[in-house]
């Protein structure tokens, strides 16, 4: 396993970190976005990006340019937009991988906007916690994009994420995707932390995500799933 990391200009005022963990054989890689409030450095992206390259996946995790510059707020949509676009840039010249062997992932926003980029281009996406809508405001939905996402989306939601309702979520995917694949964390919050009458580690559930997020990124990209 070597890691390495890459300093990525997204355009004249703002540079970002991305870190790269490049198993000795790998056929697909994975990147992961931060979501609002936590940078790529966070224990959940960290855990995600090492735990996920044991498994002969190459990972990538990148701050967004407001977290490189340690602002609280997040960036404009179009900036988290570029820079989402320059990291899928570099890691496409880095390896030579086809866009069906690169896979799109992020937490909460981070998640969001590669939804947004799966949209508009041929990737597959995993989502972990969708913000499916602000707290409190279950009626305004973020999913209409998701009807033009051609390619495989896996979502992990907890059944108590106060930014998504789960029965909303279901419906939603019904109309909007019905191809896509939830896995549900039972008891979980947004950031998949469970009741503690359920006796579970933190660790644990991460494990859970991860080994399920591989076990999908192998099947997405055996021969006859190609899409």
């Amino acid at each position: 396993m070597k890691k390495q990391i890459y300093k990525l200009m997204v355009n004249e005022k703002s540079t970002i970190t991305s870190e790269w963990l490049i198993p000795d054989h790998f056929q697909t890689a994975l990147i992961i976005a931060h979501g609002a409030g936590n940078g790529m450095d966070s224990p959940f992206i960290s855990y995600l990006h090492k735990q996920i390259a044991n498994h002969d996946i190459l990972t990538v995790k990148f701050n967004f340019p407001y977290m490189e510059k340690a602002r609280k707020t997040p960036d404009r949509a179009q900036v988290l937009e570029a820079t989402w676009l320059k990291v899928i840039d570099s890691v496409i010249k880095k390896t030579h991988l086809s866009a069906e062997q690169i896979f799109l992932s992020g937490k909460s926003m981070g998640g969001r906007y590669a939804s947004m980029i799966a949209s508009k281009q041929n990737f597959a996406v995993i989502l972990y916690g969708y913000p499916l809508h602000a707290p409190g405001k279950p009626l305004n939905l973020r999913i209409e994009h998701f009807k033009t996402i051609s390619c495989p989306i896996l979502i992990f939601q907890g059944t108590r994420d106060s930014l998504c309702q789960l029965d909303k979520l279901q419906e939603s995917l019904e109309k909007y995707a019905p191809d896509a694949s939830l896995h549900i964390i039972e008891g979980g919050d947004h950031s998949f932390k469970t009741l503690k009458r359920m006796n579970r580690t933190e660790e644990s559930v991460w494990q859970e995500i991860v080994l399920k997020t591989v076990e999908w990124i192998n099947k997405s990209n055996a021969p006859e799933k190609h899409f």
